[in-house]
C-alpha cells in the first residue's frame, strides 16, 4: 500500500507542480492587466491570491515534495536551509488562507455596507490590508525557523530538520501550537462561512426588496443591473469560499487529530490526503475564474492566440 501510495503522490505532486505554475502565472498576468472587468479592489485581491498559491506551489510542492521524489539537493538538506524552507512554506500557506478571507471580507463589504464600501473598497485599501496581512504573517512564522534541531552531522555540517523535543513539552512551544491551528485554518473557516452566511442573508432580503418595488413601479420584466451585478459577485466569491471550504476540510480534521481514530494506514493515508487536497486548493481559482468570469475568458483566449497570430504576421510579410 505504502509504495503504491507514494507512486500516486510522485505523479500527483508533478502534475500538481506543472498545472499549478502555469495556471496561477496565467491568472497573474491576465488580472495584472486590468481588463477583465473586474473593480480595481477585486482584481488587487485576486492577485495577491494567485501569487501566495504560486508562492505555496514552488515553495511547498516544488522546493519540499518534487526534489524529495525525484532529486534531493545537498543544499536543500543542510539544517538551516531547511528550517528556513519551512519558514517559506508556512508563510506563503498562511497568505494563502487569509488573503482568501480578506477578500471574502471585501466582497461582504461590497454587498453589505453600502456606505462603507466606498471607502473600504478601494485599490489603496486593498494594498494596506493585503501588506499587512502578509507582514503579520513573516513576522508569526519566524519562531518555526528555531522549532528544529540536525537530524544528524555529516562532515561537521548539520543536515535535515527533526523537531526539538521541547516542541511536544514546553509550555511556549505548546502554545505556539494551539496559536497555529486556531489560526489557520480554524478562525478562516469560521469568518468565511459566517461573512457568506451573512451575504447570502443580505442579498435575499434586499432580492425580495427591489423584486416587490418592479412589480409595483416597473413591471416583473425589467431588468436589473444592480442585482445582476450583485449576482456575478456572489457567483465569484461563493465559488472561492466553497472550493476553500472543500478542500481544506479532511486538513483541518487532520489538523485536529482525528487519525489517531484510525488504524496506522488509515491514519497514514488520511495524512497524505489531507496535504494533497489542500496544496490543491491553490490551483483551482484560476479554473474558478475560467468557469465565472466571460472576460477573464476572452483574456485567455486573445493570450493563446497572440503568439500564433503573430507568427503567422511575421510569415506572410
Amino acid at each position: 500500500m505504502h509504495r503504491s501510495l507514494l507512486f500516486a503522490r510522485k505523479i500527483y505532486y508533478t502534475i500538481l507542480a506543472i498545472v499549478g505554475v502555469s495556471v496561477n502565472s496565467v491568472a497573474i498576468v491576465i488580472l495584472s492587466r486590468g481588463k477583465c472587468g473586474l473593480s480595481p479592489c477585486t482584481t488587487t485581491y485576486l492577485v495577491a491570491m494567485a501569487t501566495a498559491d504560486l508562492l505555496t506551489i514552488v515553495t511547498e510542492v516544488i522546493l519540499h515534495r518534487i526534489t524529495y521524489f525525484y532529486f534531493p539537493l545537498y543544499f536543500l538538506k543542510i539544517t538551516h536551509v531547511c528550517s528556513a524552507g519551512y519558514v517559506l512554506i508556512r508563510i506563503a500557506i498562511d497568505c494563502s488562507v487569509w488573503f482568501t478571507v480578506t477578500f471574502t471580507f471585501d466582497r461582504f463589504v461590497a454587498i453589505c455596507c453600502q456606505k462603507l464600501k466606498l471607502k473600504y473598497c478601494t485599490k489603496k485599501t486593498a494594498t494596506i490590508v493585503l501588506a499587512t496581512t502578509g507582514t503579520v504573517f513573516c513576522l508569526k512564522n519566524i519562531p518555526i525557523y528555531f522549532r528544529f534541531k540536525p537530524t544528524n552531522i555529516v562532515d561537521n555540517v548539520p543536515m535535515e530538520c527533526s523537531n526539538k523535543p521541547s516542541y511536544f513539552t514546553d509550555r511556549r512551544w505548546i502554545g505556539f501550537r494551539m496559536f497555529e491551528k486556531a489560526l489557520s485554518p480554524l478562525i478562516p473557516f469560521a469568518l468565511i462561512i459566517l461573512l457568506n452566511g451573512l451575504t447570502v442573508k443580505h442579498i435575499l432580503m434586499a432580492s425580495r426588496i427591489r423584486q416587490a418595488l418592479k412589480r409595483q413601479n416597473k413591471g416583473e420584466n425589467q431588468s436589473d443591473p444592480e442585482m445582476e451585478s450583485r449576482r456575478k459577485s456572489m457567483i465569484l466569491l461563493f465559488s472561492i469560499s466553497g472550493s476553500f471550504i472543500l478542500l481544506w476540510f479532511v486538513y483541518m480534521l487532520f489538523f485536529f487529530e482525528v487519525e489517531e481514530y484510525l488504524n496506522e494506514d488509515s491514519a497514514h493515508l488520511f495524512e497524505k490526503v489531507a496535504y494533497m487536497l489542500r496544496n490543491l486548493s491553490c490551483c483551482t481559482n484560476t479554473f474558478i475564474y475560467l468557469a465565472t468570469q466571460s472576460k477573464f475568458r476572452e483574456q485567455l483566449k486573445n493570450a493563446v492566440k497572440h503568439p500564433f497570430i503573430s507568427t503567422f504576421k511575421l510569415c506572410i510579410r
